[in-house]
């Protein structure tokens, strides 16, 4: 009777913790700052979640540890048109199974601060779908910005390149795991429009939970798990796969989409920061240069 009571209230009591939460964060700068953090925190959790578990189960707990996460807001069910589901399958496909599964492969051939800044590409990767699904060339000042944007990416990627065939490799693939990032905002803009973050997101993982678990499981079955790879995933699927999104959304809400974007910015510097400190990588002073000048190429579009 007890536990019964307790799950009655366990809805209500999340949404309430949700709408708290969001209050509190709202107020100051954490809201802007947070999912960048947590974001950039992401690529040193799957290179330690990698000390346990194959890559495909990495991407498969990700997913759907989100998907638990978002499962506890009552506002994640909110209803979303049948018209609308093909879109939801093409982001479950995009932003969570394909890019979500090359991240972990991709760690095994080059840096955890090295995959972090390349994704200071993001925007690029965004802007260039933006432009091409609306046929029209972006204004003279955002192409300056992707032209410096574009330069420091091959900056990052080129030491990683000369090391031989599989950093070649695992660069190759984050680059098309951002490039899928970049349909994907542009897909979910569309549904957000229409709909809150929460539902979309937490239907699309669901498509993306069901994509990863046939290779996902096996890896699963297969794992060895310490504490350090336990938290690790447990952090990257509940923060990184699903608060960090919802923050981002509020923040958009709260302050406009461009300046809460400005979030990612974080990115490339905390997986640096966190790559260094904690996992002793070496980073190459032109992949540094590199990660600067993209920032810059990404703020230039912003401005």
């Amino acid at each position: 009777m007890q536990g019964g009571h307790l799950t009655n209230r366990l809805p209500g009591y999340c949404e309430d913790r949700e709408g708290a939460m969001i209050e509190i964060l709202k107020n100051g700068w954490l809201l802007l700052v947070l999912p960048g953090f947590i974001w950039g925190a992401s690529f040193l959790f799957i290179a330690e979640a990698l000390q346990a578990v194959g890559p495909n189960g990495v991407a498969f707990l990700r997913i759907f540890i989100g998907l638990l996460t978002l499962s506890l807001f009552r506002s994640s069910r909110t209803r979303v048109a049948r018209e609308d589901w093909g879109l939801v399958v093409w982001l479950g496909l995009l932003w969570f199974a394909i890019p979500m599964s090359l991240f972990p492969f991709a760690e095994q051939r080059v840096t955890s601060a090295l995959t972090g800044m390349l994704n200071g590409a993001n925007p690029l990767f965004a802007t260039l779908v933006a432009a091409y699904l609306s046929r029209s060339w972006p204004s003279r000042h955002v192409v300056t910005g992707l032209s410096i944007g574009i330069a420091g990416t091959v900056m990052m990627a080129l030491p990683a390149m000369r090391e031989g065939e599989s950093s070649a490799i695992g660069v190759g693939m984050i680059i098309a795991a951002l490039a899928c990032y970049g349909m994907a905002i542009n897909i979910a803009r569309t549904l957000q429009r229409k709909y809150d973050a929460a539902p979309v997101i937490w239907r699309a993982q669901w498509v993306g939970a069901l994509l990863t678990a046939p290779f996902g499981l096996r890896d699963v079955g297969e794992s060895h798990w310490t504490m350090g790879a336990a938290l690790s995933i447990l952090a990257l699927g509940s923060f990184g796969t699903a608060i960090a999104n919802v923050l981002m959304a509020k923040a958009a809400k709260e302050f406009g989409a461009a300046r809460a974007s400005s979030s990612t910015f974080l990115i490339p510097v905390v997986a640096l920061g966190l790559g260094v400190a904690v996992r002793n990588e070496q980073v190459a002073g032109l992949s540094v240069a590199g990660g600067a000048v993209c920032l810059l190429g990404a703020w230039w579009m912003k401005r």
